[in-house]
């Protein structure tokens, strides 16, 4: 009965929150349902504000879109329609001023100065044209864009009205274009451009994330319901992660007035809500669901939940909140974006199971049975709450940590070898998408016939007066040292826009889709041409943007915030669990074994889609490179999770070893009874990202792979062979705090709870003695 008393008078927020909460349980239900319903009220009438395209790039590519806005010239959205003679591939590229001679084409066929192909191209002009949907339309006849071998000619034109929706109404000029092929099967007629591009984009994409998002509820309930063997049981995780994430989707419209959202920031924040709602359900459920079946009556069983498993998931939600925020310091929108919703909805994730979840414990109480699946309902009863398969594999563990510890270590380490070699990049299309969709063949086919062309380097120039000598006299020495240096074969336009004193300059690259190249050459327009010349008139502000330059300076900006971010999370994460454990040993191995896991995962992503080994096992292929923005994205997800598992683990052996056990005994008490559920939200993780690992963009299916992998070594080779080996090798030194660090705030607030019986497992000890508890613990 001490025991009891001891639970009447709860310590700790989350065993008070618990308390509180199945006192007042309509109070919190209603709170929660009031919270959801006010979140999406304001956030849909506030609305959402997006990163715009100057936000989205850093450096001189964000500058020049910043000009082009405050300018108030409007970017149209640009598009290619390429015509080539199908019998030979276009070459040497383009002609400047397309002055090669008539019946001069390699390799037979049409030429541009045949009637049939000057008809191919009237077809498309006047197609495209009779959409209303095109303005600026040129001839490739009045522009010159027809390649040195006559082979290939562009049909240029811009989207009407706003740039960023023109993809919204490329369709009927796609559709225009493709009535023209079908009348002129002797030429290849395919269009590429900036709406166009974008279109397939986003269809893509959406396809991809619309296929995730309805798979992965029916893969975590139908998991869930083989976990817990009862259908309302099954449904509360996936309850209260989507409740959550309703809410913050209201928040972060809200919150996006100061700092703007994004699709794949939502996307992200789903991902995320469903993972930690999910995990923080199970944790609280599964102890719940123990203390009953060990006797406790259901207010007592509910109330010892809240101060273990509960505490438990504070300490993990903080953890992942502070390795989330390390997204806010890369300096990039996007990541800012992903970085606040992805923290937000942990917080209310966080917040609800530690509020509406024991509320609905109470009401429901045994009716959290309802809907018992036959047979599996039945095992589930039966069942203990210790797992038969994780104590099998400790005793090899415990009986030789130091060899358990080499040969897991080992492999991850080798795991994570090939990771060293790691190249990252901007995937391009052809990488990201292969030839399946048509603008991708459509972009390199134009990309051979005219190097650079279908993808110029822009060049905003703003002076005093656009119209002075010196500019003018700087832009034409521009024009000409720009192909004199080999950044361009040309030929170079110049747009000047008189009222607003700018010119914009589109270069195309030598290198075109070549990504090396085209840096090469982007590197000789920023640092030799430009200083020459632009660079020598005073008042002038020439920022060079574009594909190319986007994505330098986007991998540049990048690189410098990998060591910031990484130092944030790691050292925030160690003072966490510094405080919440009250041992150096223990935060210190956290990190360790965190990292190693991290690592082994690059090691796996760099293998499979790097370098294509075993490529073919997940639909994938080997493409050269990682995506770059996925390696710092990963290493903040995977750290937030991995420390989900680790603290809920720790925390059981902690409990243990507070009542009394040895250490040894307490890390088999802690891991055989969280096996169980820390296998179940693995497997519901490691499934919902593999569903991405499906999807038809390589950069998802990197994303995907690489956190399946990393989630399923974490919850088995890390919690079920590195961290028992470990703390049996450290022993009592696993609870060291040096006295000089007795001044730090002590998160350790733990509900006393009564001594579990001692495991019979090898170590065990029928009766550990008082002293031999962590020292912080003794009375």
């Amino acid at each position: 009965m001490a025991d009891t008393g001891r639970l009447e008078r709860p310590r700790g927020i989350a065993a008070r929150a618990g308390s509180w909460s199945a006192r007042h349980r309509w109070a919190a239900v209603g709170g929660w349902v009031l919270l959801v319903i006010l979140a999406l009220a304001v956030g849909s009438m506030t609305g959402r504000v997006d990163v715009t395209e100057s936000e989205q790039v850093p450096g001189e590519s964000g500058r020049v879109s910043q000009i082009l806005d405050e300018a108030g010239i409007d970017d149209a959205a640009g598009e290619t329609v390429l015509i080539q003679a199908k019998s030979g591939a276009a070459k040497g590229g383009q002609t400047n001023g397309g002055q090669a001679k008539s019946g001069q084409a390699q390799g037979g066929g049409l030429t541009a100065d045949d009637p049939a192909f000057r008809k191919a191209v009237d077809a498309v002009m006047a197609g495209v044209r009779d959409t209303g949907q095109v303005t600026a339309l040129r001839s490739p006849y009045e522009t010159k864009t027809i390649s040195a071998d006559r082979r290939s000619a562009l049909v240029q034109f811009e989207m009407r009205g706003d740039a960023e929706k023109a993809a919204d109404h490329i369709q009927p000029v796609l559709d225009a274009v493709d009535k023209a092929q079908g009348g002129h099967q002797d030429l290849r007629i395919e269009e590429f451009g900036d709406a166009s591009g974008q279109k397939a984009f986003d269809d893509a994409f959406g396809d991809d994330f619309t296929q995730a998002e309805y798979s992965a509820l029916p893969v975590a309930l139908g998991i869930l319901l083989i976990v817990f063997g009862a259908l309302v049981a099954a449904l509360l995780p996936v309850l209260l992660a989507m409740t959550a994430f309703l809410a913050t989707t209201g928040l972060v419209a809200m919150v996006s007035h100061w700092v703007h959202m994004s699709d794949t920031a939502n996307s992200v924040m789903l991902l995320v809500g469903l993972a930690v709602g999910v995990d923080y359900c199970l944790f609280y459920l599964r102890r719940e669901r123990e203390e009953r079946a060990a006797g406790r009556d259901a207010q007592t069983a509910l109330r010892v939940a809240a101060a273990t498993s509960g505490r438990a998931i504070l300490v993990s939600g903080v953890t992942v909140i502070v390795a989330m925020a390390g997204m806010l310091f890369t300096g990039i929108a996007e990541f800012k974006a992903m970085g606040l919703a992805t923290l937000m909805v942990v917080a209310v994730a966080m917040v609800g199971s530690v509020t509406v979840l024991p509320a609905l414990l109470s009401l429901l109480g045994e009716r959290v049975e309802k809907g018992r699946v036959p047979f599996l309902g039945r095992a589930k009863r039966r069942g203990g709450t210790e797992s038969r398969v994780w104590r099998a594999v400790l005793r090899p563990v415990l009986r030789r940590p130091k060899l358990s510890l080499a040969l897991a270590g080992g492999a991850l380490i080798a795991l994570a070898v090939p990771a060293v070699g790691m190249n990252t990049a901007n995937l391009t299309m052809d990488q990201e998408f292969g030839d399946r969709l048509p603008v991708v063949n459509a972009y390199n086919h134009i990309d051979e016939a005219f190097p650079g062309g279908s993808d110029p380097a822009r060049v905003v120039v703003k002076a005093d007066d656009i119209d002075a000598a010196p500019v003018r006299d700087a832009l034409a020495r521009f024009r000409t040292a720009a192909v004199a240096k080999g950044a361009s074969k040309g030929p170079v336009e110049v747009t000047v826009h008189h009222k607003q004193n700018l010119a914009v300059v589109e270069v195309p690259l030598i290198g075109g889709s070549d990504e090396d190249k085209a840096e090469k050459s982007l590197d000789v327009l920023r640092n030799e041409v430009r200083p020459a010349t632009l660079g020598a008139v005073d008042g002038v502000d020439a920022p060079i943007g574009g594909s190319t330059a986007s994505s330098k300076d986007f991998n540049d900006k990048l690189g410098s915030a990998v060591t910031p971010v990484f130092a944030f999370v790691v050292v925030f994460a160690f003072l966490l669990m510094l405080m919440s454990f009250r041992s150096l040993t223990i935060a210190v191995t956290s990190i360790v074994l965190n990292l190693l896991s991290v690592g082994a995962a690059y090691g796996i992503l760099t293998a499979v889609f790097q370098h294509g080994w075993g490529a073919g096992l997940v639909g994938a292929e080997g493409v050269g490179a990682i995506v770059s923005w996925l390696p710092l994205f990963l290493f903040v997800i995977l750290f937030g999770l991995s420390m989900d598992y680790h603290v809920f683990v720790v925390s059981r052996i902690r409990e243990a070893r507070l009542a009394g056990r040895t250490t040894k005994d307490a890390v088999v008490h802690g891991v055989v009874t969280t096996a169980g559920v820390v296998t179940s939200a693995a497997v519901i993780m490691v499934a919902v990202f593999s569903i991405f690992g499906t999807l038809s963009m390589q950069s998802m299916k990197q994303m995907g792979v690489g956190l399946a992998a990393a989630v399923l070594i974490d919850a088995t080779v890390i919690r079920g062979v590195l961290l028992p080996a470990v703390m049996s090798l450290l022993g009592e030194r696993n609870w060291y705090l040096p006295k000089w660090l007795g001044w730090l705030p002590d998160l350790a607030h733990d509900e006393p709870a009564p001594a579990p019986r001692p495991s019979t497992l090898v170590g065990a000890s029928p009766r550990p003695e008082a002293d031999d508890r962590p020292r912080h613990a003794r009375v």
